[in-house]
């Protein structure tokens, strides 16, 4: 480490203006939410709009609705602590291998069809046992989602600004009460909008930040990274060991597979492609969400190779319950809550919000459209237009109100904010794919074998996330668990779909189910007891 000096001059603590700047991003998306409020005439649009959303406006909302505060703290906290291959190569080396896949092999399929939710697929194919089933998976791991994005901003919020009268929860009820608002008052129409100025305030903040080190330490060449930090671990380009936290092989693979699956079982991705006017527009509106993906991961990536740089230098700065090798996703906080100018400030915590805030209400607008079309409307009660749009807002006062709940429960979980997500938000996303890959690619999948799949793919990316509870030995690569879980979904769902059910009865087809399940219980069971004694 660099010979200590002196701390620098604190800028300011979050003053007026900086309460001005945050103010004023709240009241702008307040205002296009009752813009679009006016426009709202059946439930349908409120879902997707009008089918004819620009595909640049739809490609930023694909990007805003799953870039949360978690990777905006996270891409720079990855970088601190860890080194540049998952910040910079995760959503930019990556991109035209995911956009082939994605864009000719997925969005045709999905444009063909007659939905609004995405999980009507598995109703047409499956039955509507196998869709609701496969629709609560989703919505309970949305609900966790928002959850951990609502806890995080609000415990990086509280860091940021410097008010320690407030407590987490305070923080997390402001913030789900002003996005579930906006919300159910602009639909997808206005959500979509709205997310167009937060993409733009999370760039500007960004930039400003970068710009902000870049001055205090006399030009870019004083931040530009040389050389590899001796608290890194090696991140290779390949390795067959699977306690290697990251390489470069299994970030591509990891990449691939995590973006294949949040655009075929994301309700909010797919819910942007049906804004759209047809198949090559979607097409456009996903290039456009890879290049918002990859400009913002740089510009992320710079800022946490000028941030730790930074405090590198100022040693002295660094608070004593921190350091660059266990808390890397302390540092970009830190840096906004002192050394940030007046204004700049509260725009950078304005972004934190933005991202936290473009999530919760893609989550949020995901949710009912889900719950709305999988349960609501399949009970075939005739209800007219009003009546639907008053279901749909009664549904996201109800989403808003669990969510800030279960913001409460969140923070447990060991691991940087990259671990968290992919041991926690993502977990669910993987078996819901295999839903989908069975029922699109797999012309012999039944819903036995869809069912079946989903519990071994759930059961795999457990044991995988957290090898180290189960077996009591050391802790495997997260970058592993999207891979195996998707893998042995699929086969799993393949070898269980030739099982004979068609045709027999409930009692049979139970006992088939009991015999397989039962016997993946068994093996669970015998690694965790193993690990106890």
């Amino acid at each position: 480490m660099a010979e200590s000096s002196p701390p620098p001059a604190l800028a300011h603590v979050f003053g007026a203006l900086d309460w001005l700047v945050l103010a004023l991003y709240v009241a702008a998306t307040l205002a296009i939410g009752f813009y679009f409020w006016r426009k709202q005439r059946t439930a349908e649009t409120f879902f997707v709009g009008h089918r004819r959303t620009h595909p640049l406006i739809a490609g930023i909302s694909i990007f805003a609705a799953l870039f949360s505060v978690i990777s905006y703290i996270g891409g720079t906290g990855e970088y601190v602590q860890n080194g540049p291959v998952l910040a910079f190569v995760n959503n930019t080396l990556t991109f035209p291998v995911v956009f082939v896949i994605v864009a000719w092999l997925i969005i045709p399929r999905i444009m063909r069809l007659p939905v609004t939710s995405a999980y009507e697929l598995l109703e047409q194919r499956f039955g509507r046992g196998v869709c609701r089933l496969a629709s609560s998976a989703y919505i309970f791991g949305r609900l966790v989602w928002m959850s951990v994005i609502l806890f995080t901003c609000s415990t990086v919020l509280i860091n940021a600004v410097g008010v320690d009268t407030f407590r987490p929860w305070m923080i997390a009820a402001a913030i789900g009460a002003v996005t579930t608002t906006y919300t159910l008052c602009g639909g997808i129409e206005g959500l979509m909008v709205t997310q167009v100025l937060q993409f733009g305030i999370l760039l500007a903040a960004a930039l400003l930040t970068l710009a902000s080190v870049t001055s205090r330490l006399g030009g870019v060449g004083a931040w530009w990274p040389h050389h590899w930090e001796a608290h890194w671990a090696p991140q290779p380009f390949f390795s067959w060991d699977p306690h290697v936290r990251v390489t470069v092989v299994g970030t591509f693979v990891s990449a691939i597979v995590f973006w294949s699956c949040m655009s075929t079982a994301e309700q909010s991705t797919v819910q942007r492609f049906l804004t759209t006017r047809d198949a090559p527009a979607a097409r456009r509106a996903y290039f456009f969400n890879g290049a918002s993906n990859a400009v913002i991961a740089i510009v992320l990536g710079l800022t946490g190779a000028a941030v730790l740089a930074f405090f590198r230098q100022h040693p002295a700065a660094i608070p004593s319950r921190v350091s660059f090798a266990h808390k890397g996703d302390a540092f970009f906080p830190l840096y906004i809550s002192h050394y940030l100018p007046s204004g700049i400030s509260g725009l950078v915590v304005a972004s934190l919000l933005a991202a936290a805030m473009a999530c919760v209400s893609s989550g949020t607008n995901a949710l009912i459209t889900v719950i709305f079309k999988d349960f609501i409307e399949s009970a075939g009660v005739k209800r007219s237009e009003a009546t639907k749009l008053r279901i749909t807002r009664l549904v996201a006062v109800a989403i808003g109100l669990t969510v800030i709940v279960g913001s409460l429960g969140m923070g447990v979980i060991p691991g940087n904010l990259a671990e968290i997500s992919a041991k926690t938000i993502n977990l669910l996303i993987y078996p819901l794919y295999g839903f989908f890959f069975l029922a699109i690619y797999v012309p012999f999948a039944t819903p036995f074998g869809a069912v079946l799949s989903s519990i071994y793919s759930l059961t795999a990316g457990l044991l995988v996330g957290y090898w180290d509870v189960f077996t009591g030995l050391p802790r495997l690569s997260f970058q592993w668990i999207g891979f195996v879980s998707v893998a042995v979904g699929i086969l799993s769902g393949c070898l269980f779909s030739l099982v004979p059910t068609r045709g027999r009865s409930r009692l049979r087809v139970g006992i088939y189910g009991t015999i397989a399940v039962g016997g993946l219980a068994a093996m669970v069971a015998g690694l965790f007891f193993n690990a106890l004694y």
